[in-house]
């Protein structure tokens, strides 16, 4: 059985919602949930908020966290996620942020953000994790998607799994 179609029985399972914010990933994660037939029973709203002022706008992510700390970071991660939870009320809200590469990667205000590194925060309002993410900088950008969405799948499925 797939990530997908696991995740998915557990969603069904426990009558749990979800919600996707994603940058790095661009909208991989929502396809893999999506990929599953009878979705609309337990995913409420899928987002891809690539630049800045998507999170700014749509997840409420503070200018200063982004200003400060960068996109890929795990303040930017959890606002994400928290801003998905107060826009959807969803059960579970996920994100994504990240550098899948080749470029991008470099030092931002004094801290190394290699190629590879991507954070994801997993938000219910009774707990939230902050997941540190980091694959091989020579790894191809669309490969990268993949590993990264994989790690993202697996997280959920533990961080669920300990929820019950």
């Amino acid at each position: 059985m797939d990530l997908n179609e696991c995740l998915a029985e557990i969603l069904i399972k426990h009558k749990l919602t979800i919600s996707t914010a994603e940058s790095c990933t661009g909208g991989l994660l929502s396809s893999k949930l999506t990929d599953i037939s009878g979705s609309s029973a337990f995913i409420k709203l899928n987002l891809v908020t690539y630049a800045n002022d998507a999170k700014m706008h749509m997840l409420r992510v503070e200018e200063s966290v982004l200003n400060t700390k960068g996109a890929v970071s795990e303040e930017c991660a959890f606002q994400m996620a928290k801003g998905l939870y107060e826009l959807t009320k969803s059960d579970i809200c996920v994100s994504t942020t990240g550098i899948a590469g080749p470029t991008g990667g470099g030092v931002n205000n004094g801290v190394n953000k290699p190629v590879g590194l991507m954070y994801s925060c997993i938000y219910t309002p009774e707990k939230f994790q902050i997941y540190k993410i980091l694959k091989p900088s020579d790894t191809p950008r669309i490969k990268m998607k993949e590993l990264f969405t994989e790690e993202v799948l697996t997280n959920i499925i533990n961080f669920i799994q300990d929820l019950a």
